[in-house]
């Protein structure tokens, strides 16, 4: 049977839509429902795909999680001690693309490098370009607000616990929400720097609440990421 060319332009758009219709398929080596250790830009990380990913079309939330200086090293099981990968690793099933990278020996979380994994990711997932957040904790709390200041397109909301930002150069991240952690007894990571930062964000017109955890000290990250309202705070955040 001869088909006309008629006929083919009138099937391909069919066909087309068919495919982009087609749930993805997880990169080789990975699977939906579970935590797996990943690479890309030369940087190692554990990723978790929610279990409906090959199981519908919509793309997915991307809540990055940056962990503190203890964490560093190339042993990546590491990673897991505490945060939401400690939450996954344990059972619970994030409804989100959960990327958890992990930093060399001796070095800070760098702007430019988390810009260019997050350009990686969504470049081989099914990722919402406008619902990708950050979070972290001690160095990683220092590591989403230098993130937000440097590119604040990247992310539409950031969660840190027990780290600060440079007050001078929050104006640059006034279009995206923060809601902050820390503990008032915390030695190692001072409080007001944290309030400064906030109360800059906030004269900037930007939004930003921060929790201060009374008693608490340097391990503000367990009340905060068993805060029943941070994740869904996260997810609902959408870049306009």
């Amino acid at each position: 049977m001869t088909i006309s060319r008629r006929q083919l332009l009138l099937t391909t758009p069919a066909l087309l839509s068919a495919c982009a219709a087609m749930p993805p398929t997880p990169p080789a080596g990975l699977a939906a429902g579970e935590q797996r250790a990943w690479e890309l830009e030369g940087q190692r990380f554990w990723i978790w795909l929610p279990r409906e990913y090959s199981q519908r079309t919509e793309a997915w939330p991307l809540v990055v999680f940056l962990h503190g200086s203890g964490e560093r090293g190339t042993d990546l099981e590491k990673v897991k001690v505490h945060g939401p990968p400690k939450l996954v690793a344990a059972g619970a099933a994030w409804p989100a693309i959960l990327v958890s990278p992990q930093l060399e020996d001796g070095l800070r979380w760098d702007p430019e490098r988390l810009h260019r994994l997050l350009g990686a990711l969504k470049a081989r997932l099914n990722i919402d370009a406008q619902r990708c957040t950050g979070t972290g904790l001690s160095l990683g709390g220092f590591g989403v607000w230098h993130w937000a200041t440097a590119y604040p397109r990247d992310l539409a909301a950031i969660a840190p616990v027990c780290g600060f930002g440079d007050p001078a150069k929050v104006a640059a991240m006034r279009s995206v929400p923060v809601r902050a952690y820390h503990g008032d007894q915390d030695q190692a990571v001072p409080l007001a720097p944290h309030v400064a930062c906030v109360e800059a964000l906030r004269a900037a017109g930007g939004k930003a609440s921060l929790t201060i955890y009374p008693g608490v000290g340097h391990d503000s990250w367990t009340p905060a990421y068993n805060d029943p309202e941070l994740l869904p705070w996260l997810l609902s955040q959408r870049q306009t």
